[in-house]
C-alpha cells in the first residue's frame, strides 16, 4: 500500500508513525518540513493543506492506493471530495459531512432536529439584532463559540474569560464583527463537570471506538491561561477515565452512533474519523462539539496503543465503508502525553527558540517523540515555531508512571520553552476525580463514579482491544 498523509503536525506524525510500522509506503503534503514525518516519507509536496487540486495531482503522481486528512481545514476545503473524484480512497468525510465540525451552529440544529441526546441549551446567532434576545436567554453562566473553525482556541467561557453577562455579550458583538464571526455564533449553557474525548471510527458498518482521553486546553498549570489547540493529554489502561464509568462511556458512544444516523437521514453519509468532544456532568455526558478528524493532541495517546496489525488495511476500511473489527485494536496501557511549545503559547508565543533534543535518550526513559511545528537546526537541534513544537507520550500500567516517565524524558530537552507538568499527574487526576464526587449530589442521575484514581497495576492481560461495534 502507498498511502498520502495531508498534514504536519503532531497529530499527522504519530499517524505516519503508525503507516510505516505496518510497512506502507508514505508520501506526505504539508505547509511545513516535519523532521518527524520527512524522514519516513519517501516523497513530499509542500503545499498549503486546502489546495485541493495541487493535492490530488500528487497523489496521482505518486500512484497513493489511500489518503489519509490530517487538519481540519483540509475537510472544511473539500480536499476529500477533490480525492474522492478522482477516486482515491480518503480517511475523512466529503465537506458537506464534515459541516458538523466546521459550523457549530449545523452540528447544534441537527442534534435538536433529530432529538439526538446531550444537546446543552443553545441559541444561534448570526446578527446584532439576533443577539440581544439569545443573552437574554442565557441568565446564568453561558458560553460564546464562533460558528466556524477557530483551531480550538474561540470559546469564551463565563467565570473564565469573562465575567459578567454584559462582558459576554460584548465580546459577542466584538466576534460577529471580526472575520472569526462571519458564520455567525452561538451561545450555550455553561456546562460543570469534567471534559473527555471519544473518538471512532466510521463506516457504514458500524461506529468503533478508541479508548477515551482526556485533554488540557487552557495554557498554564492549574487549568489557568487562554485556550490552546491542547497542551497535551492523558488516557487510562482500561479505555476509560478516572471519573468516566463504563455506562457513561456508552452514553458518550450512543450519542456519536445517534448523530451519524441523523446525518445519514439528512443525505449526508459519514465516513471517517469522528472526535466527540464531551462534558461530563451530573446529569451525565453532554456534547461540547464534534471534529471531524483525529484530534490532536488526543491521536498521540491513542494511536501509540494501536496493537500492533495492519494499520493501513483498517485506514483503508474506514476509507472504503467497511472495517474489520479485528484490526481496531488497543493494548491495556495508561498513556500521557505532554505538548512543549514556545514561551508564551496561548498568549504571545515567542517563536525561534533553540532546543537540544536527544532523541535516544528520550526513547530509553520508554517515551514517544512526535515532532510538531518546528524546523530543524542541525544536529539534534530544533528551532520552535510559534506552535505546538514536540509532543512527549509516555506509556505505563498507570496514568501517574507514565507521567512520571515524561517527566524523567523533559531532562534530554535542552532550552527555552514551556510544558505543563501537572498533565496526568496524582494530584491533578485526584482533584478531577474529587470534582466529578461533588456534583454528585444524593438523586443525581449520572452513574456512580470509579473509586480508584489509577486501575489496579495487576491484570490478566497484557493487551485489548476497543473493537465495540454499535450498529445501526
Amino acid at each position: 500500500m502507498r498511502a498520502l498523509v495531508v498534514g504536519g503536525g503532531g497529530r499527522e506524525h504519530a499517524i505516519a508513525s503508525e503507516i510505516h510500522r505496518a510497512e506502507a509506503a508514505l508520501v506526505v503534503a504539508s505547509p511545513n518540513a516535519n523532521p518527524g514525518i520527512d524522514r519516513l516519507a519517501a516523497a513530499t509536496l509542500r503545499t498549503d493543506v486546502t489546495e485541493a487540486s495541487g493535492i490530488v495531482e500528487f497523489a496521482r503522481e505518486q500512484e497513493v492506493d489511500l489518503a489519509i486528512l490530517g487538519p481540519e481545514a483540509a475537510l472544511a476545503a473539500g480536499v476529500a471530495d477533490a480525492l474522492r473524484a478522482a477516486e482515491i480512497p480518503v480517511v475523512g468525510p466529503d465537506r458537506a459531512a464534515a459541516r458538523i465540525e466546521w459550523s457549530k451552529r449545523f452540528c447544534r440544529e441537527l442534534l435538536q432536529k433529530h432529538g439526538v441526546p446531550g444537546n446543552p441549551r443553545f441559541r444561534s446567532v448570526t446578527d446584532l439584532s439576533d443577539l440581544e434576545a439569545a443573552t437574554r436567554e442565557f441568565p446564568g453562566p453561558f458560553v460564546v463559540k464562533p460558528s466556524g473553525l477557530s483551531s480550538g482556541k474561540g470559546v469564551w467561557v463565563q467565570g473564565k474569560d469573562f465575567q459578567t453577562a454584559d462582558e459576554g455579550a460584548a465580546h459577542a458583538r466584538a466576534l460577529l464583527a471580526s472575520p472569526a464571526g462571519r458564520d455567525g455564533l452561538v451561545l450555550e449553557e455553561r456546562l460543570d463537570g469534567e471534559e473527555f474525548s471519544q473518538m471512532a471510527f466510521v463506516t457504514d458498518s458500524g461506529v468503533y471506538p478508541m479508548p477515551a482521553v482526556q485533554d488540557y486546553k487552557r495554557a498554564l498549570e492549574g487549568n489557568q491561561g487562554g485556550n490552546t489547540g491542547g497542551m497535551g493529554s492523558y488516557s487510562q489502561r482500561d479505555h476509560l477515565l478516572p471519573f468516566l464509568s463504563s455506562a457513561q462511556r456508552e452514553v458518550a458512544m450512543d450519542i456519536l452512533q445517534q448523530t451519524v444516523a441523523a446525518m445519514r437521514a439528512e443525505g449526508l453519509p459519514y465516513r471517517g474519523i469522528l472526535y466527540g468532544g464531551f462534558m461530563l456532568t451530573r446529569d451525565g455526558p453532554k456534547l461540547l462539539e464534534f471534529n471531524a478528524r483525529f484530534g490532536d493532541p488526543e491521536s498521540l495517546n491513542v494511536l501509540s496503543l494501536y496493537e500492533p496489525g495492519d494499520f493501513g488495511e483498517l485506514l483503508m476500511g474506514v476509507a472504503t465503508g467497511r472495517v474489520d473489527p479485528v484490526n481496531v485494536r488497543f493494548r491495556l496501557r495508561a498513556t500521557v502525553t505532554k505538548y512543549i511549545v514556545p514561551v508564551g503559547y496561548g498568549g504571545q508565543p515567542a517563536g525561534g527558540a533553540i532546543l537540544e533534543v536527544d532523541e535516544a535518550a528520550i526513547a530509553d526513559q520508554g517515551v514517544r517523540l512526535y515532532f510538531g511545528s518546528v524546523d530543524l537546526a542541525g544536529a539534534g537541534r530544533v528551532r520552535l515555531t510559534t506552535s505546538r513544537s514536540l509532543g512527549l507520550v509516555g506509556e505505563a500500567s498507570a496514568i501517574h508512571e507514565a507521567h512520571r516517565r515524561v517527566e524523567s524524558a523533559l531532562a534530554f530537552v535542552q532550552g527555552d520553552f514551556y510544558v505543563r507538568h501537572d498533565i496526568g499527574s496524582r494530584d491533578d487526576i485526584a482533584a478531577r476525580v474529587e470534582h466529578m464526587r461533588s456534583l454528585l449530589a444524593p438523586g443525581a442521575k449520572a452513574s456512580p463514579l470509579p473509586l480508584s484514581v489509577s486501575p489496579p497495576d495487576a491484570s490478566p492481560a497484557s493487551h485489548g482491544t476497543s473493537a465495540q461495534v454499535l450498529t445501526d
